[in-house]
């Protein structure tokens, strides 16, 4: 699957994680496995409720989860942190 990052994705990915480590690194893994198989039990993808209905999230590392929603074939990744950061 095509992964588009947003600006807010890019944005938040660099203030909270900007400085490499085992979260960066995590998230390099998930996203390769998420590009290549959406449907993998690691990742724990699940649909968001309430005012995050329509979207979706799936989880890099711990209590890490990447918020996004799919159109036309491409997942558009919209913020990253942590359960209390995201939802």
């Amino acid at each position: 699957m095509k992964v588009e990052f947003t600006d807010h994705f890019i944005k938040v990915f660099k203030k909270r994680f900007g400085k490499g480590g085992k979260t960066a690194k995590a998230f390099e893994d998930r996203l390769k496995l998420f590009s290549v198989n959406t449907s993998s039990k690691l990742l724990n993808d699940h649909k968001l409720k309430g005012d995050k209905l329509g979207l979706r999230a799936f989880s890099v590392a711990g209590d890490v989860r990447v918020v996004y929603y799919i159109k036309k074939g491409t997942a558009y990744l919209l913020d990253i942190g942590s359960h209390n950061q995201v939802y």
